[in-house]
């Protein structure tokens, strides 16, 4: 419905319905519920979009439409219509399931999609998220969501689960609405607000992120420093920190997942001048060929400058923090039998 035309003091003139609106909304509660129970539902909806296309009414303009109760705005200010009034309104008047329906034709699909939600926030937040669920919920989820945040989420899961969901979604049949309206408020309670409650821990993952990138040097004087000042923060990067050493800690299985990925040259730099348990470790990481060619380029290789050795070390650690974050691999070796005893 369009806003009513301006007058040539400059004043927006309300339409019927929305002069109707404004003095509901001006009055008490009590007073408005009695009026409001006289319309039809049709009328309902015309007062409901008016009051959510209502926006500011000047004082003077509100006194004119209700001279009759202008004792209840002596100490007024202006007056500004929202969707929302209107609900609080109709609260205890009408059964919620009219209110409900009422709003959801005001507010439209836009304001009320959590899907919408959804595909403006974080793509890597919602890909861990969907890693935990069944392949038939990532499907569903990933059919309401943006195409563009959908493509970003599939990149990030891992290539099993991608194509089964891949193959859920071309088969997809309609839902019911109740069903679709029970999934969306579970997803609401399950994801959305556990992803605002989890906001700090987004932070120390992030910090995580970047100290990661750092000197060995660097690292360990920024942790030293920040535990000083928070020490529980700092305990909390370090439980989120993965280096080149760590490797060490990693499982038998994830170490090969991780040196499938890498480049020989790569893990050749990064070997140089390590500690023998360590090349152990990592050699043993390695398929019997590449472990052949590796050791024999440590042991007539020229020497590489410090700088690529690191280059080569970070470059590893990047991608085993990457494998990590889509649940390929952990990087913590858990009390297991394939775990490596140093």
């Amino acid at each position: 419905m369009a806003a009513g035309p301006v007058s040539k003091t400059g004043v927006r003139v309300l339409t019927p319905s929305e002069e109707v609106a404004a003095v509901l909304i001006a009055m008490n509660k009590a007073s408005s519920s009695r009026l409001v129970k006289y319309f039809d539902g049709a009328e309902l909806k015309q007062i409901t979009r008016a009051v959510a296309q209502l926006g500011p009414v000047p004082r003077d303009q509100l006194e004119g439409l209700i001279e009759q109760v202008a004792s209840l705005f002596a100490d007024g200010a202006s007056l500004v219509g929202t969707a929302r009034e209107m609900e609080k309104l109709l609260d205890g008047v009408l059964p919620p399931e009219q209110i409900a329906e009422l709003m959801s034709d005001v507010l439209g699909a836009g304001e009320r999609s959590i899907w919408d939600r959804i595909s403006n926030g974080s793509e890597t937040a919602l890909a861990s998220y969907l890693m935990k669920e069944h392949p038939q919920t990532v499907a569903l989820v990933l059919s309401k969501v943006k195409p563009a945040c959908a493509a970003k989420v599939m990149a990030q899961l891992p290539a099993p689960l991608r194509n089964g969901v891949m193959r859920r979604m071309l088969t997809f049949k309609p839902i019911v609405e109740a069903t679709m309206k029970m999934i969306e408020q579970t997803i609401h309670e399950d994801f959305m607000i556990n992803l605002a409650r989890n906001a700090a821990a987004d932070t120390h993952s992030r910090m995580a992120d970047i100290i990661n990138k750092m000197e060995r040097q660097s690292m360990e004087e920024v942790l030293d420093n920040l535990a000083q000042s928070r020490p529980k923060s700092a305990e909390i990067l370090k439980s989120l920190l993965f280096t080149f050493d760590d490797i060490i800690n990693m499982t038998p299985r994830a170490r090969t997942a991780l040196f499938d990925q890498i480049p020989h040259e790569k893990v050749i730099l990064a070997l140089k001048g390590t500690s023998p348990q360590l090349r152990s470790v990592v050699l043993s990481g390695l398929t019997a060929r590449a472990r052949r060619l590796v050791e024999h380029e440590l042991d007539g290789g020229e020497p590489a400058s410090q700088r690529d050795v690191l280059e080569a070390r970070r470059s590893i650690t990047d991608q085993a923090l990457e494998m990590a974050a889509r649940g390929e691999i952990e990087l913590n070796a858990s009390d297991t039998e394939d775990t490596y005893i140093r």
